[in-house]
C-alpha cells in the first residue's frame, strides 16, 4: 500500500527544511514509502534505534518510512530478504553486530555479507549492560557475582540474542578471562531475552542500556556492569567490566544502515545525508543518548571499514577459544 502523497505545500515545505538543515537536495516528494528492515523482533536495540529516527528520517527524506521487523536466524531472514530486493534505495537493512559475525558464525549464509550490501552510515554503537534477575543474584556488580557463579558452578545462566552474537561473544571472553563457567541459553532477540530473565529462565542477560531501561527502573533488573570504557550517565553507580577486574577491557554493539550492493553510488550517499541528518537533529540525537547510544552517523565507507575490522577481531577470538558458534 502506498503512502500519503505529498502535496506541492507540503513538498516545498521539506525542501525548505532540507535546506535550513543543510540538506539541500535530499527533499524529493515521493509516495514510495522507505522500508527500513530490522533483524529483530520488536523489543531490542535495533528496534529501539529504527524507531527513534523514524519519523524525523521520514521528514527530512519527504517521503513514509517503514519499520519492519523480519527476526529470525540470527538476522539471516531481513539481511537475505535486503540482498535480494531491487536496489533502488527503497529497501535498507538495519543491521546489528551480528552483520560482522555472521560470516565466523555460520559456515554458509545465503548471502555474502561483503559483497552484497554497501554501507549507508554507522548510526550507533553503544556498550552492553549485563543485567540481572535480582532474586537470582545476591551480589551488587560483577565482581560480586563471579565470585558467586565460582562457588556454585553450573547455578547460572545468560540470555543471548542468539549463537555467535555480540552478547554471547563478549559474555564468553568475560568467562574465558575469569575462569568461570555460566550456561549460555540463545534467544531470538533482545525481548526474549528479558523475557527469559524476568521469568528467571536465565539469570542475565547482555543488552543495550535502551533494552533494559524499564526494567531497571522498576527494579526487575540489577545492573551488574556495563562493557563501554566509562560509565554510563544514566547508571552512575555501575561499573564497567574493566573496573571489575578486567583492565583495558570494552566491547560495543552496533547498528548499520546497508543497501544492496547494486544501489547506484548517488542513491546511497542521498541515503546517507538523509541519515546523518536525522541523527544530527538535536531531539533525536538527544533521544538516542538518553536510551544509552552514542551517536555515530559516520559516512558508508566507514561502515564497511568497520564491519571488516569487527570481522577480523571476533575472527580471532573464536580462533583462539575453539567457541562454537553453530548447532
Amino acid at each position: 500500500m502506498s503512502g500519503p502523497v505529498l502535496n506541492r505545500r507540503q513538498a516545498v515545505a521539506l525542501g525548505a527544511a532540507a535546506a535550513a538543515s543543510g540538506l539541500t537536495g535530499i527533499a524529493h516528494a515521493d509516495e514510495t514509502p522507505m522500508r527500513l528492515q530490522v533483524t529483530f523482533p520488536p523489543g531490542g536495540s535495533t528496534d529501539i534505534a529504527a524507531r527513534i529516527i523514524q519519523p524525523r528520517l521520514s521528514e527530512l527524506a519527504a517521503r513514509p518510512v517503514i519499520v519492519e521487523n523480519r527476526p529470525g536466524a540470527a538476522s539471516q531472514i531481513a539481511t537475505q530478504y535486503v540482498a535480494k530486493s531491487t536496489p533502488d534505495g527503497n529497501t535498507l537493512l538495519v543491521s546489528f553486530d551480528t552483520h560482522a559475525i555472521n560470516p565466523i558464525a555460520k559456515s554458509r549464509l545465503p548471502y555474502d555479507t561483503f559483497k552484497d550490501f554497501v554501507g549507508v552510515t554507522l548510526a550507533v554503537r553503544f556498550p552492553l549492560v549485563i543485567g540481572a534477575n535480582p532474586q537470582a543474584v545476591q551480589g551488587k556488580d560483577l565482581r560480586d557475582f563471579l565470585k558467586e557463579a565460582k562457588a556454585n558452578p553450573g547455578k547460572f545462566s545468560y540470555a543471548s540474542t542468539g549463537l555467535g552474537s555480540m552478547n554471547h561473544l563478549v559474555m564468553e571472553d568475560i568467562k574465558r578471562r575469569s575462569n568461570t563457567f555460566v550456561l549460555h541459553v540463545p534467544f531470538g532477540g533482545g525481548g526474549p531475552a528479558v523475557q527469559a530473565v524476568l521469568g528467571n529462565v536465565a539469570t542475565l542477560t547482555l543488552l543495550s542500556y535502551a533494552a533494559l531501561r524499564g526494567q531497571i527502573t522498576a527494579g526487575k533488573i540489577k545492573p551488574l556492569a556495563v562493557t563501554g570504557a566509562k560509565r554510563l550517565p544514566e547508571l552512575p553507580d555501575v561499573p564497567t567490566v574493566a573496573e571489575c577486574g578486567f583492565p583495558g577491557f570494552e566491547a560495543y554493539s552496533w547498528i548499520g544502515i546497508f543497501a544492496p550492493s547494486a544501489t547506484p553510488a548517488a542513491t546511497v550517499q542521498r541515503l546517507t545525508r538523509e541519515f546523518q541528518g536525522t541523527l544530527q537533529t538535536p531531539e533525536i540525537r538527544s533521544k538516542l543518548v538518553q536510551s544509552g547510544f552514542e551517536v555515530v552517523g559516520s559516512d558508508g565507507p566507514a561502515l564497511d571499514k568497520h564491519t571488516h575490522q569487527e570481522y577480523e577481531r571476533w575472527l580471532k577470538f573464536v580462533k583462539e577459544t575453539g567457541l562454537k558458534l553453530e548447532d
